[in-house]
């Protein structure tokens, strides 16, 4: 059974820092490439970033220069380590493999930038 449980949200100031966990089920993890999501408030929910096993990166326009994720295979955890935050950056963060499976969406965790 798969399992994905995101933690580490919370409300920071414009250009603050956040770092958010996954921790995924090994089930899931076996999957090649994992990935952050974002649902904006009013908006469809969008790949933030992606990352192979062997940790070859993709991240949206948005957010290149100022997020980083990474994973850690061994204890089957993905982290997006979030820098220099905007208003824009608001929204419930979620992880998946990528491309999402919808049967794997876990609750996600609220991110709120304050100006």
């Amino acid at each position: 059974q798969v399992q994905l449980v995101e933690s580490g949200g919370g409300l920071v100031q414009a250009g603050g820092s956040l770092t958010l966990s996954c921790a995924a089920s090994r089930s899931s993890f076996r999957m090649n490439v994992m990935g952050w999501y974002r649902q904006a408030p009013g908006k469809q929910r969008q790949l933030v970033a992606d990352i192979t096993r062997g940790a070859i990166t993709n991240y949206a326009d948005s957010v290149k220069g100022r997020f980083t994720i990474s994973r850690d295979n061994a204890r089957n955890w993905v982290y997006l380590h979030m820098n220099s935050l905007k208003p824009e950056d608001t929204g419930r963060y979620y992880c998946n493999t990528s491309p999402a499976v919808p049967d794997y969406w876990g609750q996600g965790t609220q991110v709120t930038v304050s100006l």
